[in-house]
């Protein structure tokens, strides 16, 4: 009996743990067997190219959620700080100093506008659906104005980072892959990471414990902020433009990519190396949809319905973790 019960844990903790690995495995098996072309190195960096901002922008999503928050304003807040930052490295002319300072000016903007996030939602206790919202349209605005609705074009070398490779890796690889070990380090090895957890899992009983709960929200927005910043950086490099209209629906691919990825929408839950497969997830679905010429507008329904079936996962995995904690806690007691 005990045997029985020790397997049954055990492939509980496979399903919880691996499951989304083994769908990444398997989408990779059959859309390769879709498509020759899918295999090649070629498409495989494209698509890792592809998804390189998206990711970035889930990481901090991730770190988001996990604390019960969320960021609907971020592709409006990497077109604001991309286009001042494309502006800015015009103005002072090309070179490294140039670009760094560029980079700087993103993401302070981005951190900025983060932390107007934070004030909303830890001093005014506003949602941070609500707040995050509303600096979508703000920041949107603010790009627009800032450019009279133009396109910045002819930014010269600013267009290394998004473009450029380091040997046989796009430079937009490197970066994800790097916020990729920052995240994990952040989740896994420190306090701040723990008190993330904690305050998505249960927001009152980290308080009680002594989590300065309010510091910890405004921290994660700040941490958001970098990863928001940089990716606006990596958009403009790659599209060769500063674009006051770009990133229309980043920030939605970043939330399907945290959800798909096992990330609870209701906190508490999450890790980098789940967002990172789910992006992979989502890359393999979009190149192979495009390689076997999917409409692009069936495209569209077959994403949204991945969306909700996610959050549905979600739900019911929540939901059957609780009935499962508190049917142990009933055996304890009936064992007393």
């Amino acid at each position: 009996m005990q045997a029985k019960q020790g397997k049954a844990n055990l492939w509980e903790t496979i399903k919880s743990k691996y499951a989304i690995f083994l769908v990444l495995v398997v989408l990779f098996v059959i859309c390769s067997l879709l498509n020759s072309n899918f295999l090649t190195w070629g498409n495989l960096t494209n698509i890792s190219r592809q998804i390189s901002v998206t990711t970035i922008l889930a990481f901090g999503e991730t770190i988001l959620i996990i604390s019960g928050l969320l960021d609907l304003s971020s592709g409006s807040v990497m077109a604001f700080a991309g286009t001042l930052s494309v502006m800015c490295y015009k103005a002072l002319g090309e070179g490294a100093g140039s670009m760094l300072v560029a980079i700087l000016v993103a993401i302070a903007i981005a951190m900025f506008c983060n932390a107007l996030n934070a004030l909303m939602v830890t001093t005014f206790k506003a949602p941070a659906f609500i707040v995050t919202l509303a600096m979508q349209t703000m920041a949107r605005g603010a790009a627009l104005l800032l450019t009279a609705g133009q396109n910045v074009y002819q930014i010269g070398n600013y267009t290394v980072l998004g473009q450029g490779s380091v040997w046989v890796i796009p430079i937009p690889i490197l970066f994800m892959l790097f916020f990729f070990l920052v995240t994990r380090y952040i989740l896994s090895d420190t306090r701040f990471g723990r008190s993330l957890y904690a305050i998505g899992g249960n927001e009152a009983a980290a308080n009680a414990s002594g989590i300065a709960v309010n510091k910890v929200k405004t921290a994660a927005y700040l941490v958001n902020g970098v990863m928001v910043g940089m990716a606006a950086v990596l958009f403009m490099s790659r599209v060769n433009a500063g674009l006051p209209n770009g990133c229309i629906g980043y920030e939605t691919e970043a939330l399907t990519t945290a959800i798909i990825g096992g990330t609870s929408f209701t906190g508490g839950i999450g890790t980098a190396g789940g967002t990172i497969v789910g992006a992979f997830i989502v890359g393999f679905l979009n190149n192979i949809m495009n390689l076997t010429s999917v409409n692009s507008y069936l495209q569209q329904i077959i994403k949204g319905a991945i969306i909700a079936l996610a959050v549905i996962y979600d739900i019911y995995a929540k939901s059957r973790r609780t009935r499962k904690k508190m049917g142990n806690i009933e055996d304890k007691a009936g064992k007393k």
